[in-house]
C-alpha cells in the first residue's frame, strides 16, 4: 500500500554551489576514465558483440524493466518510484571500474562498457525515465508537474558526461604519455573529491537522513542487490565466462547516483523522495559494491 507520507515536503541541503562541484567532480571523474580509454577498447567490444549486448541488455533494457515490474509490486511513494526509475536510467558509476579490477572481474570490459555507456546514456537516460515514469499512473502525475525537456537533459548529460570522455579519449590517442602521467594523478583526486563531496552532503543532511532513511532503506538496499543479481545472471545465461559475469553485475549494480541527483535538482527541483532515494543510493552503493568486489576478489585469489 501507498504510505501518506509528506516525504515531498523535506529539503535536500544542497545548494547551486555543491551542484557545481558534483558537476565539476563528475566531469573530471569522467576524464580520468576516458584517459586510459583507447579506440581498441571500442574495437574489443565490437569484436565480442555479443559481451556489449550483454551489457547493454543488462543496464538499459532489464533493469529499467525490472525496476518498473517491483514498483507494481511494492508501490512506494510515488516520488520514490520515480526516484528508483530515475536510478535505473542512469549509466554505470565510474567507480564499477575500479570495483571490477578488485573483483577479479574483466578490467578492459569494464572500462570499455563504461565508455559505451556513457555514450548511449546521453539519449537513453531521457529515454528511459520518459517512457518507464509515463507508464505508472502516480509518477506520471510527477512528470506533467514538472517540465523535462528531453533536449535539456541530453545537453546536461552531453556536458558531464560526453564531453569528458571524447576530450579523455583524444588525449589519450594524440598525446599518450601525457594522458598516462594525468590518468595517475587525477584518478586517486578525482575519487577523494567526489567520496568527500558525498559525506559533506550527508552531515550537512544529517537530521533528514535520521529522520527520513527508514523510508528509503529498504527499497534501495533490495534495487541495489537486484541490479546485482540481474548483471550476473545476465550475463551467465548467455554463456559469459565467470569474469565477464562479474563485470556485468558491477556495471548493472553500481549506477551513476551523482547524476541521478544532479537531474533531480535540476529538472524536479529537488523533490524529497526522489533526491532522499538517489542521495542514499550513492552512499550505498558505493559501500555495497566494496563488500562485493571485496569478497570476489578473496574467492578468485583462494
Amino acid at each position: 500500500m501507498q504510505n501518506n507520507i509528506n516525504i515531498d515536503d523535506i529539503k535536500i541541503n544542497f545548494d547551486t554551489e555543491g551542484l557545481w562541484v558534483l558537476n565539476i567532480a563528475i566531469a573530471i571523474i569522467m576524464f580520468g576514465v576516458a584517459l586510459g580509454i583507447t579506440i581498441d577498447d571500442f574495437k574489443l567490444l565490437l569484436k565480442n558483440p555479443k559481451t556489449l549486448f550483454v551489457g547493454v541488455l543488462s543496464q538499459f533494457i532489464l533493469l529499467p524493466a525490472f525496476t518498473f515490474l517491483a514498483i507494481l509490486l511494492i508501490e512506494p511513494h510515488p516520488s520514490f518510484a520515480l526516484g528508483m526509475m530515475m536510478i535505473a536510467a542512469c549509466p554505470g558509476g565510474n567507480v564499477s571500474n575500479f570495483f571490477s579490477n578488485m573483483a577479479g572481474g574483466n578490467a578492459a570490459l569494464s572500462v570499455s562498457l563504461t565508455a559505451f555507456a556513457t555514450l548511449i546514456c546521453i539519449f537513453m537516460t531521457p529515454l528511459n525515465l520518459q517512457f518507464w515514469g509515463s507508464l505508472y499512473e502516480p509518477t506520471n502525475e510527477i512528470l506533467k508537474t514538472v517540465s523535462l525537456n528531453p533536449f535539456d537533459l541530453f545537453k546536461l548529460v552531453s556536458l558531464i558526461l560526453g564531453i569528458p570522455l571524447i576530450a579523455g579519449m583524444l588525449i589519450k590517442h594524440y598525446h599518450t604519455e601525457m594522458a598516462i602521467k594525468i590518468e595517475k594523478l587525477l584518478k586517486p583526486i578525482s575519487m577523494t573529491v567526489f567520496i568527500v563531496l558525498i559525506f559533506v552532503a550527508f552531515s550537512q543532511n544529517l537530521e533528514v537522513f535520521v529522520n527520513h532513511i527508514h523510508n528509503v532503506l529498504f527499497l534501495v538496499i533490495f534495487h541495489n542487490i537486484f541490479a546485482f543479481i540481474l548483471g550476473y545472471f545476465t550475463a551467465k545465461s548467455f554463456g559469459l565466462n565467470k569474469q565477464d559475469c562479474k563485470t556485468i553485475s558491477m556495471e548493472t549494480g553500481i549506477q551513476n547516483g551523482g547524476l541521478g541527483l544532479l537531474l533531480i535538482f535540476g529538472f524536479f527541483d529537488g523533490l524529497g523522495g526522489m533526491a532522499l532515494l538517489a542521495a542514499f543510493w550513492g552512499i550505498w552503493d558505493v559501500f555495497s559494491g566494496m563488500a562485493l568486489a571485496t569478497f570476489w576478489g578473496r574467492k578468485t585469489k583462494s
